[in-house]
């Protein structure tokens, strides 16, 4: 059994490597390149997290040909990605679809598995639906067993994170027995994409299911038994969407430090300024705080949370990240003047970044519900105790 040193150990290996691989890949000239290319193949770097590094193994249990490392494989990779911009299609493929194939294990799944471990597989979640303003539970696209046996799907999904790039959707549908999800192939006949390019630099798709016919095995695992593996999976994309965006405020702050440094007003650098410095006291606080809570729910989920506690403390933490994202983002863009927002400086690109961040599996205002909602219902269950 590896111990948590063991495991920190090689959580840090992985993070150096990591981080050197993207410095000489995934800097920020290349990134403008692979953005000016526009093409619906996986970023360059892509292939190089299997080949070159074994990486994308990483939190898969070893009989899937991973390492074991888990949740915690995620959270420490993921400030590194976020601090290249790098994080997609990582969060869609090994965080939400590997999340979701390692706990239904078939021949299938095991099959895609390994392709995804070797580099060969993008996986997409196709989960948001046009109307749904994300209400986890509010899915239309039909999913109905024919009398073959096969399955037919009929819906339509939009801003699919990383569609153009990927070789598989895993598709949520609802049936006479409650959500279910399904593998589909990008190719399968009567799956048609409308793609197009996020604010970030990100790709994503509408996607339309009309009369898609697939095979029974398909299905992952029982029809209608799905959405708490939904609710755990997108909860953990949240948890992993917190610790990307601290390799981002951490680079922000890095790089507005270093222009205020050089900066300078009345002969003297603007760094000198007392209401500057008040300002990135701020910023470094508000990043600093959501850095910490970030980690602290990773250990809680790490040790077993139950259901209503781990959603409790992801809607935290990422209320706590969509402040510092707002705070740190808007301080940089300030302090950089209007140079802050041009495509020639990385601070503009990073700033998009953090402020899509900010709504990403829900906004604020819709994970403070969510907290006020569990914490009612707790009540009530107590008081009828």
């Amino acid at each position: 059994m590896t111990t948590l040193t063991e495991q920190d150990d090689t959580l840090a290996m992985l993070r150096d490597s990591l981080a050197r691989y993207l410095d000489d890949q995934h800097g920020f000239e290349q990134r403008l390149q692979a953005l000016a290319a526009a093409d619906d193949a996986p970023p360059p770097f892509w292939q190089g997290l299997a080949r070159d590094l074994g990486l994308l193994g990483a939190a898969l249990p070893e009989a899937q040909g991973g390492l074991g490392l888990g949740l915690a494989a995620h959270l420490a990779l993921m400030p590194t990605l976020g601090g290249a911009l790098a994080a997609e299609p990582y969060l869609s493929t090994l965080v939400i679809g590997a999340g979701l194939l390692q706990r239904h294990p078939g021949a299938m799944a095991d099959a895609l598995l390994a392709r995804v471990v070797a580099g060969q597989a993008v996986l997409a979640f196709a989960h948001d639906e046009p109307h749904s303003r994300h209400a986890r539970d509010d899915v239309r696209t039909k999913l109905v067993r024919e009398a073959d046996g096969r399955l037919r799907l009929d819906g339509r999904k939009a801003v699919v994170q990383a569609a153009p790039w990927a070789s598989h959707f895993i598709v949520t549908a609802r049936s006479d027995k409650g959500l279910s999800l399904l593998v589909v192939p990008k190719d399968a006949p009567g799956v048609q994409l409308r793609a197009y390019r996020t604010r970030d630099g990100g790709r994503a798709a509408d996607i339309a299911f009309d009369v898609v016919r697939l095979n029974a095995d398909a299905l992952l695992g029982t029809e209608g038994g799905a959405l708490p593996q939904i609710e755990q999976a997108l909860d953990e994309a949240t948890l992993a969407v917190c610790a990307e965006s601290i390799g981002i405020l951490r680079r922000l702050m890095r790089d507005t430090l270093d222009y205020v440094r050089q900066r300078k007003q009345f002969g003297v650098p603007i760094s000198s300024f007392q209401v500057l410095q008040h300002r990135l006291a701020d910023m470094h606080m508000a990043l600093e705080q959501a850095d910490a809570l970030t980690a602290s729910v990773g250990e809680a989920l790490a040790s077993g949370a139950d259901a209503a506690s781990r959603a409790r403390a992801v809607s935290s933490a990422k209320v706590a990240v969509a402040k510092a994202c707002r705070a740190v983002g808007q301080g940089a863009v300030q302090l950089h003047g209007g140079m802050g927002m041009t495509e020639e400086l990385a601070v503009g690109h990073y700033v998009r970044r953090a402020t899509l961040i900010e709504g990403q599996f829900g906004p604020p205002a819709w994970h403070l519900r969510r907290v006020a909602q569990l914490q009612q219902q707790q009540q009530q269950l107590s008081e009828q105790q």
